[in-house]
């Protein structure tokens, strides 16, 4: 056993112990002598039971080794400590805690003799402290194996036939005895299912309408079953400065575009009403410059800018997370009288569009992909894409940061609907659009500035 990797240990004022991770923390007031010893040992070294046993039996006597063992044993009920299996010096395979507290900890799980096992569905390998890492969105522990040979095993699990006790042991090159350990701690981690659970991962609600990419994004985005950084804890403050707010494309053409006049028009309850998706533009009449800056202006505009924790926030009609105002506006105009066709990027805080690139290639690839999503005969009058400048939001939030770039989409698209309305235009929002043919017209990193959300804007055919 050791310290969880993400935890410190730390001595209070009055001598105690403090065990703290992300937003909790244990306090021991008067752990003892000895086992304040193993506390600290367990800070920085790896330690087995029988040498904990011999720490505290050295400083305090032997009677006080049954209270140690229900500390441990607390300890690991509680997440607090990772977990190894070794065969002498050689280590197998750890045992991580994602969550804490007796939620944290997943049942054992016992293989079965002769029972073919296979790698679920769901489990995803990654590089992690020099070794690999398995895990997966089903359970509140992750597995470290910094042996290549037991790697080698759980990789043989992914077969068709999967791979059972015995399989498995003589893969890693370990006896019956230490694969069946590994083995419970796999399962126990649901890194490897039995081949009928595996079967049901794929063919059964609930787990067969999840993707692992999108039930990863969930269960990282959502606290409760793990306790891993989350939220506002500004992890990159120090390291490289906030992207600022203001974004724009220096030395570009750029269109001034007219602040539209308040006047009176429709009722909130009216808007909602009269809120449709129309995949029919007129052609004979296109959207104007005039109505097109209108929309943008009341869908992005952006004022109210300041500093805030060393961090610049703005306002725009729709709520943003933190007030980071991370999606930019990028209207693809077909048709649309006042200006020519090309990629434009609306400038929020200065109301202008500015020119990013002509209608080429990679234009046509994306106005023709987004027609056949809205099953549209000829290219929209105008395709708004939304990008997200992800450092202004991923500089302060962690964990759920993608999470919430769909769901301040989601509260745009909806505001884009109402002001079509509102305006008489034809709105229509995308599941999906081509994101490598944006990349491509509009120069941007998908890394830095991926696009998101796509949107359909032309005139509406008149009665």
């Amino acid at each position: 056993m050791r310290l969880r990797r993400d935890a410190t240990l730390s001595t209070s004022d009055g001598g105690g112990l403090i065990l703290r991770q992300s937003r909790f923390e244990l306090v021991m007031a008067k752990p003892g002598v000895g086992r304040r010893a193993l506390l600290l040992r367990l800070a920085e070294h790896w330690v087995s039971h029988l040498d904990a046993n011999r720490l505290v039996s050295e400083i305090e006597g032997e009677a006080q080794i049954m209270r140690t063992q229900v500390l441990l044993r607390r300890l690991v009920m509680h997440c607090w400590l990772d977990r190894r299996i070794a065969l002498g010096d050689r280590p197998l395979l750890e045992v991580m805690p994602q969550g804490l507290g007796q939620a944290g900890a997943e049942p054992e799980r016992r293989h079965q003799p002769g029972c073919a096992y296979r790698l679920s569905r769901f489990a995803a390998l990654r590089a992690q402290d020099g070794r690999m890492v398995a895990g997966t969105p089903l359970s509140t522990v992750d597995i470290g194996l910094p042996d290549p040979r037991v790697l080698g095993a759980l990789l043989a699990a992914a077969a068709q036939d999967g791979c059972d006790a015995a399989a498995f042991a003589a893969a890693a090159g370990i006896d019956d005895v230490a694969a069946g350990r590994v083995l419970d701690e796999l399962l126990a981690a649901r890194v490897v299912v039995s081949a009928a659970d595996r079967a049901a991962e794929s063919a059964q609600p609930p787990q067969a309408l999840w993707s692992p990419e999108d039930l990863g994004v969930h269960g990282r985005s959502r606290p409760g079953r793990h306790a891993l950084p989350i939220g506002g804890t500004y992890r990159f403050m120090g390291r490289f400065p906030a992207p600022p707010l203001h974004a724009s494309f220096p030395g570009r053409p750029s269109v001034a575009l007219s602040v539209p006049e308040a006047r009176p028009g429709p009722s909130f309850g009216d808007v909602l009403a009269a809120r449709r998706t129309v995949r029919e533009h007129d052609d004979a009449h296109p959207i104007t410059l005039a109505q097109l800056g209108e929309f943008l202006y009341r869908v992005q505009h952006t004022t109210d800018i300041r500093t805030l924790d060393g961090h610049e926030v703005g306002r725009r009609p729709y709520p943003s997370g933190g007030g980071l105002c991370e999606l930019e506006l990028y209207p693809m105009v077909t048709a649309c009288a006042g200006i020519d066709a090309g990629l434009y990027h609306y400038d929020g805080v200065e109301h202008r569009l500015e020119r990013v690139a002509p209608r080429d290639a990679a234009a046509e690839r994306l106005l023709g992909y987004a027609a056949a999503a809205a099953s549209l005969t000829r290219p929209p009058q105008v395709l708004l894409v939304v990008t997200a400048r992800v450092q202004r939001l991923m500089w302060k939030y962690e964990g759920l940061g993608y999470a919430m770039i769909l769901k301040n989409c989601g509260i745009m698209t909806e505001l884009m609907y109402l002001v079509a309305a509102a305006m008489g235009l034809a709105p229509c929002a995308l599941g999906a659009g081509d994101s490598a043919a944006f990349a491509t017209l509009s120069g941007l990193d998908p890394l830095v500035e991926p696009s998101v959300a796509d949107f359909l804007l032309g005139s509406r055919v008149r009665p």
